[in-house]
C-alpha cells in the first residue's frame, strides 16, 4: 500500500479541478493506497497538504492543466498528468506513477 499525495487544479478552477480530485481518490481506494488530494480551485487552496503528509508520500500525483509549484516536492517521485487523465482513470493514472 502506497501513500499519495496530490495536487489538481485546472485554468477555470471549477468543474475539472474536483473531479479529478474524485477520480484519484476513486482509484487508490480501489487499489488499497491511501491519497489526500490538494484542489487549487477558483476558490483557492484546499485541503492543503501539510509537511509531513509531503515527507511520508511514496508519491507525488499532479493531475492539472495548469502550472503547479513543485518546489515543495524536492526529493519525492512526482508523476504530472492533464486533468482528464485522472477524471476517466483514476486508477490507471495511479498505477502507471507507481510504475514510472
Amino acid at each position: 500500500m502506497a501513500k499519495i499525495v496530490a495536487i489538481t487544479s485546472c485554468p477555470t478552477g471549477i468543474a475539472h479541478t474536483y473531479m479529478a480530485a474524485e477520480g484519484l481518490e476513486r482509484g487508490a481506494k480501489k487499489l488499497g493506497h491511501t491519497i489526500k488530494v490538494e484542489t487549487q480551485g477558483s476558490i483557492g487552496v484546499e485541503n492543503r497538504l501539510t509537511d509531513s503528509e509531503i515527507a511520508e508520500a511514496d508519491l507525488v500525483v499532479i493531475a492539472a492543466d495548469v502550472k503547479v509549484d513543485l518546489s515543495r516536492f524536492a526529493g519525492k517521485k512526482v508523476y504530472e498528468t492533464a486533468s482528464n487523465a485522472a477524471i476517466k482513470d483514476g486508477a490507471g493514472v495511479i498505477t502507471t506513477a507507481l510504475n514510472s
